[in-house]
């Protein structure tokens, strides 16, 4: 059901803090396939993805590439793009099961809620609030995108700057659905 794609620099400590959040997934069989798109690390990086049973396309080309990449081997029908050091919150097998699976599909794109690890209630509640009144998505939210949508969209750009920001504004907020799972950064 899902390709998860992870760009990476040099990103042994968080890639394995965010692989092993990834394995109740991939043993629930929800994820298809785990593909790293490495920009050349130095670090122990490749070993890390190999040792995990990830596909490694290393390549020394900006990071849009590297995603248009990643996107273009992907086997799954549906993306998930998580950057290096996101954890996402338990219940996230079950919530993206549900949307990646239901009927009617009136949204081809969703974004986890964005949480820090010790975050207060009063941060949990600005949080929420700034979803509700639609904030725009950040790319430390993830990104889970219907393959055919990505590919309609021209993904992610080559050119940009900051090519996961970019494509979040393409699709647009509107158009993209907030789920209740929080992804947390790690420190790395």
């Amino acid at each position: 059901m899902l390709s998860v794609i992870i760009a990476t620099r040099d990103s042994e400590r968080p890639l394995v803090r965010t692989l092993a959040a990834l394995v109740p997934g991939a043993t629930s069989g929800l994820i298809t396939e785990v593909l790293v798109a490495d920009a050349g690390s130095s670090d122990d990086t490749p070993v890390v993805a190999d040792i995990a049973g990830c596909k490694l396309l290393a390549a020394d080309e900006p990071l849009g590439r590297r995603l248009q990449a990643a996107a273009a081997a992907a086997r799954a029908p549906w993306l998930l793009f998580l950057q290096p050091g996101i954890v996402l919150d338990t219940p996230w097998i079950g919530e993206m099961r549900g949307f990646v699976e239901r009927p009617v599909r009136d949204m081809e794109a969703a974004v986890f809620r964005r949480a820090l690890p010790a975050q207060s209630a009063l941060r949990e509640a600005m949080s929420l609030l700034a979803g509700a009144i639609g904030t725009r998505p950040r790319p430390e939210q993830g990104l889970v995108i219907a393959a055919d949508l990505y590919h309609r969209t021209g993904g992610h750009s080559a050119q940009a700057s900051d090519p996961e920001s970019d494509l979040l504004r393409r699709i647009g907020r509107r158009h993209i659905a907030r789920l209740s799972t929080r992804a947390f950064r790690t420190n790395t």
